[in-house]
């Protein structure tokens, strides 16, 4: 896991492709347009993107991308980022494990769908974007809330 300012560090970022799960942070309401898709409301609280990075410069390209924000916006994401703060990533690299991660977080106690459909148009899940309105899910002594064998922390390079 990756946290806040760290992130900026795109050297401790893995090049290999892979899952990954941006932690955003919302401070006040307000309603944000996400492209040619309408408005979202967005409330105080915590959100989760899940995501893959297969394309060139894989997970620090796709990473480095996300925690800038935006002038243009390129993904759904990206309309969300001028609009939250970067608290962590978390990334597994070269497992495709974005559908399990998105039914794990989901599921998870608290998970509310913000937008159905939300960065899952090219797959079955429901959507890849969740909000928590409290940080519980991150400090409950697990790193990711789902089989993670094989993940790494990147602060330390150990397996979590």
């Amino acid at each position: 896991m990756v946290r806040g300012k760290e992130v900026g560090n795109a050297g401790a970022i893995p090049i290999e492709p892979g899952t990954y799960v941006l932690v955003l942070r919302c401070d006040r309401a307000r309603t944000v347009r996400i492209g040619r898709t309408g408005g979202v409301l967005l409330r105080p609280g915590y959100y989760f993107y899940i995501g893959s990075a297969f394309g060139p410069g894989g997970l620090r390209a796709r990473i480095a991308h996300h925690a800038r924000r935006a002038v243009r916006p390129h993904w759904h994401v990206d309309y969300l980022r001028r609009h939250t703060l970067l608290e962590a990533v978390w990334y597994r690299p070269g497992a495709r494990c974005e559908h399990q991660w998105a039914a794990a977080i989901g599921g998870a106690a608290g998970a509310a769908v913000v937008m159905p459909g939300l960065g899952s148009s090219d797959c079955r899940c429901r959507t890849h974007l969740f909000q928590f309105a409290f940080a519980d899910i991150l400090y409950t002594g697990r790193r990711v809330p789902v089989e993670e064998r094989g993940a790494r922390n990147p602060a330390n390079g150990q397996n979590v």
